[in-house]
């Protein structure tokens, strides 16, 4: 090989070698952009972590005062209401409980569904309340047919008409009854009868 076929060779192999270099830092200055992006990313999750749990725990103490509260206004021996966030198949879910005596349950399994709808009220009043993306208005379909007993009846209309008068919230109830129950009439601000014949809905006024 003559001297300017090596000094072609070597040129050639200086020049690969300078390529070879300029991707090297091309790589390096990638890897380091890439750590970069890393550690923000890193720092993002831990602040949503951070915010989740601190979100969490502001949920379950709104949800968990709001029906405890709603329970003991009805109940002389009520459950208190226990939340509980788990992660389940990469999603956050929400477990419900009552708890009593420091034993937790499934609500419909051992209240007698009654316990049930006081706080499946009081969970729809504390979902409004923390949003208030909707109008100030819940409309309802006998949310207490399970309670027993006019006793338990009018401590629930009480309870409503607070967390009305508390909240600024309009309550209306509805029920089939044929005949308004006193303690409905009593607590209520207004009452309407709806009665149809032949087809044609009629409404008296029975409390203005």
């Amino acid at each position: 090989m003559s001297l300017t076929e090596l000094r072609r060779a070597h040129e050639r192999r200086v020049g690969q070698r300078d390529q070879i270099k300029r991707q090297i830092d091309a790589a390096q200055k990638s890897l380091k952009a890439k750590n970069r992006e890393l550690k923000v990313t890193e720092r993002a999750q831990d602040i949503v972590k951070t915010v989740a749990l601190e979100t969490q725990a502001q949920l379950e103490y709104r949800i968990s005062a709001t029906v405890t509260a709603a329970q003991e206004a009805v109940f002389d021996d009520p459950y208190g209401l226990v939340v509980k966030f788990e992660d389940r198949r990469g999603k956050t879910e929400c477990d419900i409980l009552f708890e009593r005596g420091g034993q937790t349950m499934d609500p419909l399994a051992s209240s007698g569904y009654g316990a049930a709808d006081i706080a499946a009220f009081a969970l729809r009043v504390a979902a409004w309340s923390m949003s208030r993306r909707t109008r100030p208005v819940l409309i309802l379909d006998e949310p207490f047919r399970h309670l027993k007993g006019e006793e338990q009846n009018r401590r629930a209309i009480h309870m409503v008409k607070e967390l009305s008068r508390e909240l600024d919230l309009q309550v209306i109830m509805v029920s089939d009854e044929r005949a308004p129950r006193e303690d409905i009439v009593e607590g209520a601000d207004k009452v309407s009868q709806v009665t149809i014949n032949k087809g044609v809905s009629y409404v008296k006024e029975l409390k203005k």
